[in-house]
């Protein structure tokens, strides 16, 4: 599918700091170390990392849906289209332990509202039974729709795409994030004439992954908590006390 091959997996970290700064004078000229409160004398600074990837797996949830007069026909009717599509997906090289029920569910069916009033009749049950498939071969996603449409299945409810190594990209972009908000925290000391103490303070948080239709482009936004600023605006501010 060469849809699939254009999909490209972004993950954005931010992270940020809190360090302490401390005046400096000249070269060789001692200077009285007073007291340094990190609420005030501090450089607060963030960093950006990304890291694009394919997305390696795959997982589609397909369904089948039955109906009948009662409950137990509708069900035998379900697990028998059921087991065409599991050997169809097993047969196209899917491996049992990458099948899995996510749902099964028996609705009960009524007739529409009589227009002169009344109760609506039971007209039978709807069996709903949805698999899960996991998919390592994102080339094999839309032939193994084709076949598990052709075995019985009648839903698709989702195809959802993702990366099995996704902790080995997240900390890539971390370690890229925490460099810049480190290189952003040395320039503004030197331009400053302070100099960095320690890290007083550093944090993440990562969103939900969201995926792009139009560019088949996944993205992971991971930010940390920020401390307070002097404005919402995008430009930054270090103010010196």
């Amino acid at each position: 599918m060469s849809a699939v091959r254009r999909m490209l997996t972004t993950l954005v970290v931010l992270a940020g700091f809190t360090a302490a700064a401390q005046t400096q004078g000249p070269a060789g000229s001692p200077q009285p170390r007073p007291p340094v409160d990190p609420q005030v004398r501090t450089l607060r600074v963030e960093g950006t990392g990304e890291v694009k990837a394919q997305p390696d797996e795959a997982f589609i949830d397909v369904a089948v849906e039955t109906s009948a007069q009662n409950a137990k026909a509708a069900g035998e009717e379900n697990a028998k289209r059921m087991e065409k599509v599991l050997a169809a997906l097993t047969g196209a090289g899917i491996a049992k332990r990458d099948l899995q029920t996510r749902n099964y569910n028996v609705y009960p069916e009524y007739t529409p509202a009589p227009p002169q009033g009344g109760e609506p009749k039971l007209k039978g049950y709807r069996v709903s039974n949805l698999v899960s498939v996991h998919v390592t071969d994102l080339s094999k996603v839309g032939s193994l729709l084709d076949k598990a449409l052709a075995a019985g299945a009648n839903r698709v409810d989702s195809v959802r795409f993702g990366l099995s190594r996704q902790d080995a990209v997240q900390g890539e972009a971390l370690r890229q994030a925490v460099a810049r908000a480190r290189k952003s925290a040395e320039v503004l000391a030197a331009s400053l004439n302070v100099k960095l103490g320690a890290v007083l303070d550093a944090s993440t948080v990562t969103e939900a992954p969201r995926l792009y239709p139009a560019t088949f482009a996944m993205t992971w936004r991971s930010r940390e908590p920020r401390p307070p600023r002097p404005s919402s605006r995008r430009s930054r501010r270090c103010r010196r006390r």
